[in-house]
């Protein structure tokens, strides 16, 4: 009984391990088409010209990187303009970073996340594209006052349930430094420079990006 007890406890630890294990995807090759969909922080609200997030990260990559963030977009709303852009560009990857607008609504996370972004996330994946949340920070005014935010957890919960990558903290960090922000809840350009190197690095990370 001893043994087999212990045999099952290694199978369990095996299968543990596996499901912990970091999502992988094959490298994307230059000139690969992404869709970057969003709300005011893709279009990079607070920034210059070509100074958001997804222009730099083309610039890094050397992705075609289609700007598809619209200011004040929320993703209960953004859900229903996916697949006409799926349709239009045809991308490998979409990088979905949205949400925050949904939040400063007064949505619940609950339905941010199931009637929502688990919408957007099928209906990229069923379109051929590979996908990445970027996650959002949980609206919170004392994290806001003291400088230390913090992502919704329905965007980890969501990437673990799905099995699509997240990049965790990096939106969060950015709006988390004064020096970073163009106001409370966009970066500035040196914030949305942040934003790209650290999208950038969590894409490295995961294989997508060299």
């Amino acid at each position: 009984m001893n043994r087999r007890h212990f045999i099952l406890a290694l199978a369990l630890a095996a299968l543990s391990a596996a499901c912990g294990r970091e999502i992988e995807l094959p490298a994307l090759a230059d000139g690969a088409r992404v869709l970057a969909f969003g709300d005011s922080v893709t279009y990079g609200t607070g920034a210059g010209a070509d100074e958001d997030w997804p222009a730099l990260l083309a610039a890094a990559t050397g992705w075609e990187v289609v700007n598809a963030g619209i200011p004040g977009d929320t993703a209960q709303a953004g859900r229903h303009r996916l697949q006409e852009l799926l349709d239009e560009f045809a991308p490998a990857l979409v990088l979905v970073e949205i949400g925050g607008n949904d939040f400063l609504r007064r949505r619940s996370e609950s339905e941010v996340k199931e009637d929502a972004l688990r919408r957007i996330v099928r209906t990229a994946r069923a379109g051929g594209a590979q996908v990445v949340l970027v996650g959002v920070p949980a609206l919170s005014l004392s994290g806001a006052v003291i400088g230390r935010l913090a992502d919704s957890p329905i965007y980890a919960a969501l990437a673990q349930e799905e099995g699509v990558p997240l990049v965790p903290d990096v939106f969060a960090d950015v709006l988390s430094q004064a020096e970073l922000r163009a106001d409370r809840i966009h970066p500035n350009a040196q914030g949305y420079r942040r934003m790209a190197d650290g999208i950038h690095a969590r894409l490295r990370e995961i294989g997508l990006a060299r």
